[in-house]
C-alpha cells in the first residue's frame, strides 16, 4: 500500500497557498509554508516513515490538475462531486464557510439577493466555491479570476458587483479597502478533506488508512491544536 501511496519513495503533497485556513503564504521571513495541512502531512510522514515533499500551489484547481497528471500523491482540497471522478476523499477534517462581499454602496443586503439577473459574481477559477456556484446559481453570472487571491483585487478594479470566496480570505483582503462589506452569514460550508488519485491500484486501501488517521487526529485534538497554533478563526474541526 505504501508503495502505491508514494511510488517515487517520497510522499509528494500538494499545499494550497490560496486558502489561508489551510496554509500560510511563503515570504522571505518564512521560507517554508506553515499551517494545518503542513502539520497533517508531516504527521503522515512521521507515522508512515515516508519522506515528505511539500509542493506549493496558488489554487486548488492547479493542485487537482497536478494530481490528475500524477505529479502529486496527496492533496488537501474541498470535497466536491465533480472532482470526485478522479479523487478518492477521506472524511472532512475542517469545515470552512464560503461568503460574499459587496461594495459598501451596494443595495444587496443578504445572500439570497445575490442570485438575481444582472448580478455578476467574481470567483476564483476552479475553486470549491466556483464549482458549487456553477451548480447553484441560476440567474446571476459568474466571472472568474485566475485564483482566489485575485478575486478582491479584480472586484475592486471594476469586475462584477459581488465577490465570492472563503470567508477568512475575503475578510483579510477587505482590510486593504475602506468601501466594502461582507454579507452576513454564509452561502455554503466547505468540507476540507485529503484526497488521493483513483488511478492508483490500492487507492481504496490508501483512503481507508488516511480516513482512520483523520478520525484519530480529530478525536485526539491534533487538528484543533494545530488550528489554535496557527491562529485559525472562523473554521472548525469537522464533525
Amino acid at each position: 500500500m505504501l508503495t502505491s501511496f508514494a511510488p517515487t519513495g517520497t510522499l509528494r503533497v500538494g499545499i494550497n497557498l490560496g486558502n489561508p485556513v489551510l496554509a500560510g503564504s511563503i515570504d522571505k521571513s518564512e521560507p517554508q509554508p506553515k499551517g494545518v495541512t503542513i502539520d497533517i502531512a508531516q504527521e503522515i510522514g512521521r507515522r508512515s516513515g515516508i519522506p515528505v515533499e511539500l509542493i506549493s500551489f496558488k489554487s486548488a484547481g492547479a493542485i487537482v490538475e497536478a494530481l490528475k497528471a500524477d505529479q502529486l500523491d496527496l492533496i488537501f482540497v474541498a470535497i466536491d462531486p465533480v472532482r470526485g471522478a478522479d479523487i478518492s476523499y477521506t472524511p472532512a477534517y475542517i469545515q470552512i464557510e464560503g461568503a460574499y462581499m459587496v461594495k459598501a454602496s451596494s443595495p444587496i443586503q443578504s445572500n439570497e439577493e445575490v442570485d438575481a439577473t444582472g448580478n455578476e459574481i467574481v470567483v476564483g477559477n476552479a475553486s470549491a466555491y466556483d464549482l458549487y456556484l456553477k451548480r447553484e446559481i441560476k440567474k446571476a453570472t459568474l466571472l472568474r479570476s485566475i485564483n482566489s487571491q485575485s478575486v478582491v483585487d479584480d472586484f475592486m478594479s471594476g469586475k462584477g458587483n459581488v465577490a465570492a470566496g472563503v470567508k477568512q480570505q475575503l475578510e483579510a483582503d477587505s482590510k486593504r479597502y475602506d468601501n466594502v462589506r461582507m454579507l452576513p452569514g454564509r452561502f455554503m460550508v466547505i468540507h476540507q478533506a485529503m484526497g488521493v488519485p483513483k488511478s492508483r491500484a490500492d487507492f481504496e486501501k490508501i483512503t481507508l488508512y488516511l480516513s482512520d488517521l483523520v478520525t484519530e487526529l480529530k478525536t485526539s485534538g491534533f487538528i484543533a491544536n494545530s488550528m489554535q497554533k496557527h491562529g485559525i478563526e472562523g473554521a472548525k474541526v469537522a464533525e
